[in-house]
Protein backbone atom coordinates (compact mmCIF):
# COMPACT_ATOMS: atom_id res chain seq x y z
CA UNK A 1 0.00 0.00 0.00
CA UNK A 2 1.24 3.39 -0.69
CA UNK A 3 0.79 5.86 2.31
CA UNK A 4 1.47 9.12 4.02
CA UNK A 5 2.69 8.87 7.87
CA UNK A 6 -0.03 10.95 8.34
CA UNK A 7 -2.75 9.02 7.25
CA UNK A 8 -1.09 5.93 8.36
CA UNK A 9 -1.50 7.51 11.91
CA UNK A 10 -4.76 8.61 11.92
CA UNK A 11 -6.30 5.02 10.78
CA UNK A 12 -4.14 3.57 13.77
CA UNK A 13 -6.25 5.89 16.15
CA UNK A 14 -9.38 4.99 14.57
CA UNK A 15 -11.43 2.61 17.21
CA UNK A 16 -13.58 0.65 14.33
CA UNK A 17 -11.21 -2.13 12.60
CA UNK A 18 -10.11 -1.00 9.49
CA UNK A 19 -8.47 -3.13 6.37
CA UNK A 20 -8.15 -2.97 2.84
CA UNK A 21 -8.90 -5.47 0.59
CA UNK A 22 -8.07 -6.53 -3.14
CA UNK A 23 -10.83 -8.03 -5.42
CA UNK A 24 -9.91 -11.63 -4.06
CA UNK A 25 -10.71 -10.33 -0.51
CA UNK A 26 -6.65 -10.48 0.32
CA UNK A 27 -6.15 -8.02 3.16
CA UNK A 28 -3.21 -6.01 2.04
CA UNK A 29 -3.50 -2.79 5.05
CA UNK A 30 -4.88 -3.77 8.50
CA UNK A 31 -5.01 -0.61 10.81
CA UNK A 32 -3.84 -1.23 15.10
CA UNK A 33 -8.03 -1.50 15.96
CA UNK A 34 -7.02 -5.09 14.26
CA UNK A 35 -5.37 -6.08 17.81
CA UNK A 36 -7.75 -4.90 20.12
CA UNK A 37 -10.94 -5.91 18.75
CA UNK A 38 -9.48 -9.97 17.43
CA UNK A 39 -5.97 -9.99 18.70
CA UNK A 40 -4.07 -10.02 15.68
CA UNK A 41 -1.11 -8.00 15.01
CA UNK A 42 -1.70 -6.43 12.30
CA UNK A 43 1.31 -7.51 9.90
CA UNK A 44 0.15 -11.08 11.11
CA UNK A 45 -2.55 -10.73 8.96
CA UNK A 46 -2.14 -8.49 5.82
CA UNK A 47 -1.43 -10.76 3.06
CA UNK A 48 -4.26 -13.43 4.24
CA UNK A 49 -7.70 -13.78 2.73
CA UNK A 50 -10.09 -12.12 4.65
CA UNK A 51 -12.89 -14.83 3.70
CA UNK A 52 -10.93 -17.95 5.51
CA UNK A 53 -11.13 -15.95 8.51
CA UNK A 54 -15.20 -16.14 8.46
CA UNK A 55 -17.38 -18.33 10.00
CA UNK A 56 -18.86 -20.95 7.41
CA UNK A 57 -22.19 -20.42 8.07
CA UNK A 58 -21.70 -16.42 7.38
CA UNK A 59 -18.82 -16.75 4.46
CA UNK A 60 -21.07 -16.87 1.98
CA UNK A 61 -23.23 -14.19 2.60
CA UNK A 62 -20.09 -11.93 3.37
CA UNK A 63 -18.52 -12.36 0.40
CA UNK A 64 -21.85 -12.18 -1.75
CA UNK A 65 -22.32 -9.15 -0.16
CA UNK A 66 -18.00 -8.17 -1.12
CA UNK A 67 -18.53 -9.46 -4.81
CA UNK A 68 -21.69 -7.55 -5.58
CA UNK A 69 -20.75 -4.19 -3.79
CA UNK A 70 -17.62 -3.74 -5.78
CA UNK A 71 -19.10 -5.22 -9.06
CA UNK A 72 -21.30 -2.12 -9.13
CA UNK A 73 -21.08 0.55 -11.80
CA UNK A 74 -22.20 3.34 -9.83
CA UNK A 75 -20.82 4.30 -5.59
CA UNK A 76 -22.31 1.83 -3.60
CA UNK A 77 -22.25 1.10 0.31
CA UNK A 78 -23.58 -2.38 1.62
CA UNK A 79 -23.09 -3.63 5.17
CA UNK A 80 -23.06 -6.87 6.66
CA UNK A 81 -23.13 -8.93 9.68
CA UNK A 82 -20.67 -12.06 10.80
CA UNK A 83 -18.50 -14.16 12.50
CA UNK A 84 -14.71 -13.63 12.66
CA UNK A 85 -12.29 -15.94 14.03
CA UNK A 86 -10.05 -14.20 16.90
CA UNK A 87 -6.51 -15.38 17.30
CA UNK A 88 -7.74 -17.34 20.75
CA UNK A 89 -10.28 -19.51 18.73
CA UNK A 90 -13.24 -17.50 19.53
CA UNK A 91 -15.55 -16.13 16.94
CA UNK A 92 -16.27 -11.83 17.63
CA UNK A 93 -19.15 -10.90 15.81
CA UNK A 94 -18.28 -8.20 13.32
CA UNK A 95 -20.53 -5.47 11.31
CA UNK A 96 -18.85 -4.22 8.40
CA UNK A 97 -19.30 -1.68 6.23
CA UNK A 98 -17.75 -1.81 2.65
CA UNK A 99 -17.75 0.66 -1.08
CA UNK A 100 -16.62 -0.10 -4.49
CA UNK A 101 -15.29 3.47 -3.84
CA UNK A 102 -11.16 3.49 -4.66
CA UNK A 103 -8.58 5.80 -4.62
CA UNK A 104 -4.83 5.81 -5.96
CA UNK A 105 -3.18 6.28 -2.93
CA UNK A 106 -5.11 2.95 -1.50
CA UNK A 107 -4.45 -0.38 -2.28
CA UNK A 108 -7.51 -2.03 -2.14
CA UNK A 109 -11.57 -1.53 -0.97
CA UNK A 110 -12.20 -0.28 2.02
CA UNK A 111 -13.57 -2.23 4.88
CA UNK A 112 -14.42 -0.88 8.32
CA UNK A 113 -15.85 -3.17 11.03
CA UNK A 114 -16.73 -2.95 14.67
CA UNK A 115 -17.27 -5.34 17.35
CA UNK A 116 -21.22 -6.26 17.73
CA UNK A 117 -20.81 -9.11 20.05
CA UNK A 118 -22.35 -7.58 23.06
CA UNK A 119 -25.58 -6.56 20.51
CA UNK A 120 -25.94 -9.70 19.42
CA UNK A 121 -25.79 -11.47 22.57
CA UNK A 122 -27.97 -9.26 23.76
CA UNK A 123 -30.77 -9.65 20.89
CA UNK A 124 -30.30 -13.37 20.82
CA UNK A 125 -31.36 -12.97 24.77
CA UNK A 126 -34.06 -11.20 24.46
CA UNK A 127 -35.25 -13.17 21.32
CA UNK A 128 -35.15 -16.34 23.87
CA UNK A 129 -36.96 -14.56 26.45
CA UNK A 130 -39.56 -13.27 23.80
CA UNK A 131 -39.88 -16.88 22.27
CA UNK A 132 -40.46 -18.39 25.91
CA UNK A 133 -42.68 -16.27 27.24
CA UNK A 134 -44.87 -16.05 23.79
CA UNK A 135 -44.64 -20.14 24.51
CA UNK A 136 -45.99 -19.83 28.25
CA UNK A 137 -48.97 -16.93 27.45
CA UNK A 138 -49.96 -19.51 24.72
CA UNK A 139 -51.52 -22.25 27.18
CA UNK A 140 -52.04 -19.26 30.10
CA UNK A 141 -55.73 -18.77 30.81
CA UNK A 142 -55.13 -15.24 31.89
CA UNK A 143 -54.82 -12.87 29.02
CA UNK A 144 -52.13 -11.02 29.10
CA UNK A 145 -51.83 -7.33 26.66
CA UNK A 146 -49.85 -4.69 26.45
CA UNK A 147 -51.28 -1.73 24.75
CA UNK A 148 -48.95 2.16 24.11
CA UNK A 149 -49.10 4.65 26.32
CA UNK A 150 -52.43 6.24 24.23
CA UNK A 151 -54.18 3.65 23.68
CA UNK A 152 -53.89 3.77 19.84
CA UNK A 153 -51.54 0.35 19.11
CA UNK A 154 -52.00 -3.33 20.38
CA UNK A 155 -48.28 -4.13 21.28
CA UNK A 156 -48.86 -7.52 22.54
CA UNK A 157 -51.85 -9.95 23.63
CA UNK A 158 -51.90 -13.82 23.61
CA UNK A 159 -54.94 -16.15 22.37
CA UNK A 160 -56.82 -16.35 25.43
CA UNK A 161 -58.47 -13.02 24.89
CA UNK A 162 -60.58 -14.76 21.85
CA UNK A 163 -61.99 -17.01 24.35
CA UNK A 164 -62.25 -14.77 27.26
CA UNK A 165 -63.52 -11.43 25.46
CA UNK A 166 -65.08 -13.23 22.17
CA UNK A 167 -63.38 -11.30 19.53
CA UNK A 168 -60.53 -11.80 17.45
CA UNK A 169 -57.29 -11.07 18.18
CA UNK A 170 -56.83 -9.66 14.57
CA UNK A 171 -59.56 -7.09 14.82
CA UNK A 172 -58.15 -6.15 18.26
CA UNK A 173 -54.62 -5.80 16.41
CA UNK A 174 -56.44 -3.78 13.53
CA UNK A 175 -59.02 -1.74 15.49
CA UNK A 176 -57.40 -1.50 19.24
CA UNK A 177 -60.03 0.85 20.16
CA UNK A 178 -62.88 -2.31 19.51
CA UNK A 179 -61.83 -3.63 22.75
CA UNK A 180 -64.65 -1.56 24.48
CA UNK A 181 -66.67 -3.03 22.51
CA UNK A 182 -66.54 -6.44 24.32
CA UNK A 183 -67.81 -4.59 27.76
CA UNK A 184 -70.62 -4.76 29.00
CA UNK A 185 -72.75 -1.13 27.93
CA UNK A 186 -72.89 -0.63 32.19
CA UNK A 187 -69.66 -1.25 32.72
CA UNK A 188 -67.81 0.88 29.82
CA UNK A 189 -67.87 4.60 31.99
CA UNK A 190 -65.70 2.84 34.38
CA UNK A 191 -63.55 0.97 31.82
CA UNK A 192 -62.97 4.27 30.51
CA UNK A 193 -62.18 6.21 33.35
CA UNK A 194 -59.55 3.45 34.64
CA UNK A 195 -58.17 3.65 30.64
CA UNK A 196 -57.80 7.31 31.03
CA UNK A 197 -55.78 7.16 34.50
CA UNK A 198 -53.78 4.42 33.21
CA UNK A 199 -52.61 6.89 30.51
CA UNK A 200 -52.06 9.37 33.31
CA UNK A 201 -49.91 7.01 35.28
CA UNK A 202 -51.96 5.66 38.08
CA UNK A 203 -52.31 2.37 38.16
CA UNK A 204 -55.40 0.31 37.70
CA UNK A 205 -57.53 -2.77 38.98
CA UNK A 206 -61.04 -3.51 38.63
CA UNK A 207 -63.85 -5.62 37.48
CA UNK A 208 -65.66 -5.85 35.07
CA UNK A 209 -68.13 -8.15 32.17
CA UNK A 210 -67.42 -8.88 29.09
CA UNK A 211 -68.13 -11.06 26.13
CA UNK A 212 -71.44 -9.99 23.77
CA UNK A 213 -71.47 -13.71 22.29
CA UNK A 214 -72.08 -14.64 25.68
CA UNK A 215 -74.45 -12.14 26.75
CA UNK A 216 -71.58 -10.26 28.74
CA UNK A 217 -72.02 -13.06 31.83
CA UNK A 218 -67.83 -13.60 32.00
CA UNK A 219 -66.62 -11.51 34.82
CA UNK A 220 -62.78 -10.35 34.48
CA UNK A 221 -60.57 -9.08 37.24
CA UNK A 222 -57.75 -6.93 35.29
CA UNK A 223 -54.63 -5.39 36.79
CA UNK A 224 -52.60 -2.95 34.79
CA UNK A 225 -49.78 -1.05 35.30
CA UNK A 226 -48.43 2.26 33.06
CA UNK A 227 -45.25 1.72 31.85
CA UNK A 228 -43.09 5.31 32.39
CA UNK A 229 -40.45 6.47 30.58
CA UNK A 230 -38.80 10.24 31.43
CA UNK A 231 -41.86 10.98 32.73
CA UNK A 232 -44.19 9.89 30.02
CA UNK A 233 -46.62 7.09 29.60
CA UNK A 234 -45.09 4.79 26.57
CA UNK A 235 -46.58 1.25 27.19
CA UNK A 236 -49.53 -0.17 29.31
CA UNK A 237 -49.68 -3.27 30.52
CA UNK A 238 -51.75 -5.84 32.38
CA UNK A 239 -54.07 -9.17 32.67
CA UNK A 240 -57.06 -10.36 32.73
CA UNK A 241 -58.35 -13.02 34.59
CA UNK A 242 -61.44 -14.75 34.35
CA UNK A 243 -63.73 -14.73 38.04
CA UNK A 244 -67.04 -15.79 36.74
CA UNK A 245 -67.44 -18.59 38.58
CA UNK A 246 -66.53 -17.10 41.59
CA UNK A 247 -69.13 -14.23 40.73
CA UNK A 248 -71.51 -16.48 40.35
CA UNK A 249 -71.07 -18.58 43.71
CA UNK A 250 -71.01 -14.92 45.45
CA UNK A 251 -74.05 -14.16 44.07
CA UNK A 252 -75.51 -17.93 45.03
CA UNK A 253 -74.19 -17.06 48.46
CA UNK A 254 -75.67 -13.97 48.78
CA UNK A 255 -79.48 -14.94 47.58
CA UNK A 256 -79.05 -17.85 50.28
CA UNK A 257 -78.19 -15.36 52.97
CA UNK A 258 -80.66 -13.34 52.59
CA UNK A 259 -83.29 -15.98 52.29
CA UNK A 260 -82.21 -18.00 55.25
CA UNK A 261 -81.67 -14.29 56.58
CA UNK A 262 -85.04 -13.47 56.65
CA UNK A 263 -86.92 -16.51 57.34
CA UNK A 264 -85.08 -17.45 60.07
CA UNK A 265 -84.83 -14.46 62.20
CA UNK A 266 -89.25 -14.09 61.29
CA UNK A 267 -89.77 -17.86 61.98
CA UNK A 268 -87.43 -17.03 65.19
CA UNK A 269 -89.42 -14.28 66.26
CA UNK A 270 -92.23 -16.34 66.27
CA UNK A 271 -90.94 -18.94 68.14
CA UNK A 272 -89.78 -16.79 71.11
CA UNK A 273 -93.10 -14.30 70.68
CA UNK A 274 -95.38 -17.62 71.65
CA UNK A 275 -92.38 -18.75 74.16
CA UNK A 276 -93.14 -15.99 76.02
CA UNK A 277 -97.48 -16.33 75.47
CA UNK A 278 -96.89 -20.13 76.95
CA UNK A 279 -94.86 -18.83 79.72
CA UNK A 280 -97.85 -16.05 80.89
CA UNK A 281 -100.44 -18.44 80.23
CA UNK A 282 -98.85 -21.24 81.87
CA UNK A 283 -96.18 -19.90 84.76
CA UNK A 284 -95.72 -23.87 85.57
CA UNK A 285 -93.56 -24.69 82.10
CA UNK A 286 -91.59 -22.08 82.64
CA UNK A 287 -88.29 -24.17 82.96
CA UNK A 288 -89.04 -25.50 79.47
CA UNK A 289 -89.72 -22.70 78.44
CA UNK A 290 -86.60 -21.10 79.42
CA UNK A 291 -85.11 -23.93 77.28
CA UNK A 292 -86.81 -22.95 74.13
CA UNK A 293 -85.80 -19.23 74.50
CA UNK A 294 -82.18 -19.87 75.06
CA UNK A 295 -82.20 -22.04 72.44
CA UNK A 296 -84.11 -19.59 70.14
CA UNK A 297 -81.69 -16.92 70.82
CA UNK A 298 -78.23 -19.03 70.54
CA UNK A 299 -79.83 -19.62 67.35
CA UNK A 300 -80.32 -15.79 66.71
CA UNK A 301 -76.87 -15.39 67.24
CA UNK A 302 -75.95 -18.16 64.77
CA UNK A 303 -77.56 -16.08 62.52
CA UNK A 304 -75.90 -13.26 62.94
CA UNK A 305 -72.84 -14.99 62.42
CA UNK A 306 -73.99 -16.60 59.13
CA UNK A 307 -74.21 -13.04 57.68
CA UNK A 308 -70.98 -12.08 58.99
CA UNK A 309 -69.09 -14.79 57.31
CA UNK A 310 -71.51 -14.74 54.56
CA UNK A 311 -70.54 -10.86 53.89
CA UNK A 312 -66.87 -11.91 54.94
CA UNK A 313 -66.35 -14.26 51.88
CA UNK A 314 -68.86 -12.75 49.02
CA UNK A 315 -67.38 -9.10 49.25
CA UNK A 316 -63.88 -7.81 47.78
CA UNK A 317 -61.25 -8.58 50.37
CA UNK A 318 -59.74 -4.96 50.72
CA UNK A 319 -57.12 -4.52 53.43
CA UNK A 320 -57.13 -1.00 55.49
CA UNK A 321 -53.83 0.34 57.24
CA UNK A 322 -55.12 0.00 61.04
CA UNK A 323 -53.07 0.06 64.48
CA UNK A 324 -53.95 -3.76 65.23
CA UNK A 325 -53.67 -2.57 69.19
CA UNK A 326 -57.23 -0.36 68.41
CA UNK A 327 -58.81 -3.39 66.61
CA UNK A 328 -58.39 -5.71 69.17
CA UNK A 329 -59.15 -3.29 71.84
CA UNK A 330 -62.20 -2.96 70.00
CA UNK A 331 -63.06 -6.56 69.96
CA UNK A 332 -62.39 -6.93 74.16
CA UNK A 333 -64.41 -4.23 74.70
CA UNK A 334 -67.33 -6.12 72.85
CA UNK A 335 -66.66 -9.11 75.47
CA UNK A 336 -66.43 -6.60 78.14
CA UNK A 337 -69.26 -5.24 77.57
CA UNK A 338 -70.90 -8.65 77.57
CA UNK A 339 -69.68 -10.37 80.85
CA UNK A 340 -68.70 -7.89 83.73
CA UNK A 341 -66.96 -10.80 85.83
CA UNK A 342 -64.43 -11.59 83.25
CA UNK A 343 -61.17 -10.08 83.96
CA UNK A 344 -59.78 -9.32 80.76
CA UNK A 345 -55.73 -8.06 80.63
CA UNK A 346 -54.78 -5.59 77.33
CA UNK A 347 -52.03 -4.50 79.70
CA UNK A 348 -49.41 -5.91 77.14
CA UNK A 349 -51.04 -4.61 74.05
CA UNK A 350 -48.36 -3.14 71.96
CA UNK A 351 -49.23 -0.19 69.19
CA UNK A 352 -48.54 -2.02 65.90
CA UNK A 353 -49.42 -0.73 62.29
CA UNK A 354 -50.19 -3.73 59.62
CA UNK A 355 -52.86 -4.24 56.51
CA UNK A 356 -55.60 -6.10 58.30
CA UNK A 357 -59.33 -6.92 56.63
CA UNK A 358 -61.85 -4.76 58.96
CA UNK A 359 -63.83 -7.94 60.35
CA UNK A 360 -60.07 -8.52 61.89
CA UNK A 361 -62.03 -7.19 65.10
CA UNK A 362 -64.97 -10.00 64.93
CA UNK A 363 -62.25 -12.91 65.54
CA UNK A 364 -61.06 -11.08 68.47
CA UNK A 365 -64.00 -10.59 69.53
CA UNK A 366 -65.19 -14.64 68.93
CA UNK A 367 -61.95 -15.86 70.37
CA UNK A 368 -62.06 -13.59 73.91
CA UNK A 369 -65.79 -14.77 74.21
CA UNK A 370 -65.12 -18.21 73.51
CA UNK A 371 -62.75 -18.17 76.40
CA UNK A 372 -64.89 -16.81 79.19
CA UNK A 373 -67.98 -18.83 77.85
CA UNK A 374 -66.06 -22.04 78.44
CA UNK A 375 -64.36 -21.19 81.68
CA UNK A 376 -65.53 -22.90 84.62
CA UNK A 377 -64.49 -20.48 86.77
CA UNK A 378 -66.61 -17.66 88.23
CA UNK A 379 -64.51 -14.62 86.86
CA UNK A 380 -62.72 -15.74 84.17
CA UNK A 381 -59.06 -14.61 83.27
CA UNK A 382 -57.76 -13.54 79.61
CA UNK A 383 -54.76 -12.09 78.83
CA UNK A 384 -54.18 -10.89 74.99
CA UNK A 385 -51.27 -9.55 74.11
CA UNK A 386 -50.43 -7.70 70.41
CA UNK A 387 -46.52 -7.51 69.33
CA UNK A 388 -44.45 -7.22 65.87
CA UNK A 389 -42.38 -10.43 65.22
CA UNK A 390 -40.11 -11.00 62.03
CA UNK A 391 -42.06 -8.78 59.66
CA UNK A 392 -45.86 -10.08 60.90
CA UNK A 393 -48.14 -9.18 63.59
CA UNK A 394 -49.02 -11.59 66.48
CA UNK A 395 -51.92 -11.53 68.70
CA UNK A 396 -52.01 -13.75 71.44
CA UNK A 397 -54.66 -14.94 73.59
CA UNK A 398 -54.79 -16.76 76.81
CA UNK A 399 -56.79 -18.47 79.36
CA UNK A 400 -57.46 -20.50 81.99
CA UNK A 401 -60.67 -22.60 80.69
CA UNK A 402 -59.98 -26.15 80.16
CA UNK A 403 -58.69 -27.54 76.84
CA UNK A 404 -60.33 -26.31 74.00
CA UNK A 405 -61.87 -29.44 72.37
CA UNK A 406 -59.74 -31.36 69.55
CA UNK A 407 -62.49 -30.61 66.85
CA UNK A 408 -62.66 -27.04 67.73
CA UNK A 409 -59.02 -26.66 67.71
CA UNK A 410 -59.28 -28.38 64.38
CA UNK A 411 -61.61 -25.35 63.30
CA UNK A 412 -59.10 -22.75 64.29
CA UNK A 413 -56.45 -23.89 62.82
CA UNK A 414 -58.05 -25.20 59.38
CA UNK A 415 -57.95 -28.55 60.05
CA UNK A 416 -61.13 -29.86 60.85
CA UNK A 417 -63.47 -31.76 57.83
CA UNK A 418 -66.29 -29.45 56.87
CA UNK A 419 -68.99 -32.11 56.29
CA UNK A 420 -70.08 -31.74 59.88
CA UNK A 421 -69.42 -28.06 60.74
CA UNK A 422 -73.14 -27.37 62.58
CA UNK A 423 -72.66 -30.09 64.69
CA UNK A 424 -69.57 -29.97 65.86
CA UNK A 425 -68.69 -26.42 66.76
CA UNK A 426 -70.95 -23.20 66.80
CA UNK A 427 -70.23 -20.80 63.76
CA UNK A 428 -68.06 -18.31 65.56
CA UNK A 429 -65.03 -19.81 65.25
CA UNK A 430 -65.31 -20.15 61.78
CA UNK A 431 -65.74 -16.41 61.03
CA UNK A 432 -62.52 -15.92 63.22
CA UNK A 433 -60.70 -18.70 60.79
CA UNK A 434 -61.80 -17.23 57.79
CA UNK A 435 -61.04 -13.62 58.92
CA UNK A 436 -57.18 -15.03 58.96
CA UNK A 437 -57.80 -17.34 55.72
CA UNK A 438 -58.02 -14.28 53.70
CA UNK A 439 -55.16 -12.16 55.27
CA UNK A 440 -52.80 -15.29 54.79
CA UNK A 441 -52.83 -15.61 58.04
CA UNK A 442 -52.49 -18.79 60.57
CA UNK A 443 -54.47 -19.61 64.20
CA UNK A 444 -52.25 -22.11 66.06
CA UNK A 445 -53.51 -23.56 69.52
CA UNK A 446 -51.58 -24.82 72.60
CA UNK A 447 -54.59 -26.93 74.95
CA UNK A 448 -52.56 -27.06 78.12
CA UNK A 449 -53.53 -28.35 81.45
CA UNK A 450 -53.77 -24.54 82.87
CA UNK A 451 -55.68 -22.97 79.93
CA UNK A 452 -54.70 -22.59 76.22
CA UNK A 453 -52.94 -19.93 74.00
CA UNK A 454 -54.37 -19.17 70.87
CA UNK A 455 -52.32 -17.56 68.24
CA UNK A 456 -53.13 -15.27 65.48
CA UNK A 457 -50.11 -14.45 62.90
CA UNK A 458 -50.45 -12.67 59.91
CA UNK A 459 -47.96 -10.24 57.41
CA UNK A 460 -47.88 -6.65 58.43
CA UNK A 461 -48.50 -6.35 55.02
CA UNK A 462 -50.21 -7.95 52.14
CA UNK A 463 -48.92 -9.64 49.51
CA UNK A 464 -51.15 -8.58 46.60
CA UNK A 465 -54.35 -7.28 47.58
CA UNK A 466 -55.24 -3.48 47.70
CA UNK A 467 -54.84 -1.34 50.65
CA UNK A 468 -57.06 1.29 51.74
CA UNK A 469 -55.41 3.49 54.06
CA UNK A 470 -57.91 4.18 56.84
CA UNK A 471 -58.11 5.41 60.85
CA UNK A 472 -56.25 3.56 64.06
CA UNK A 473 -59.76 2.89 65.05
CA UNK A 474 -61.13 -1.05 64.87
Amino acid sequence: MVESASLGVLLDHVQDKIVLLDERGKMTYANDAVEQTLGYEPDDIVGENTFDYIHPDDVAEARDTFERTIAADEFTENTVEYRFRASDGSWVWLESRVSNLTDAALDGYVVSSRDITDRVAAEREQAETATRLQELSAVAGDVLWMFSGDWSELLFVNPAYEDMYGKPVEQLREDPASFIETVHPDDRPRVKEAMERLSEGIPAEMEYRVNPEYGYEVSVWVQAEPIVEEGSVVRITGFSRDVTDRKRRQRQLCVMDKLLRHNLRNDLTTILGQAELIEEQAPETSERVAVIRRTGEELMDSAEKQRDIIDILTTDVRFERRDVRAVVERGVEVVADRFDSAHIDVNGLSSVHASVLPQLHLAVTELVENAVRHSDRSAPQIDVTVRAEDRHVVIEIRDDAPPIPANEAQVLTGEYEMSDIYHSTGLGLWLAYWVLNLMDGRITVDREPAGNRIRLRFADQPRSTPVESAGSGG
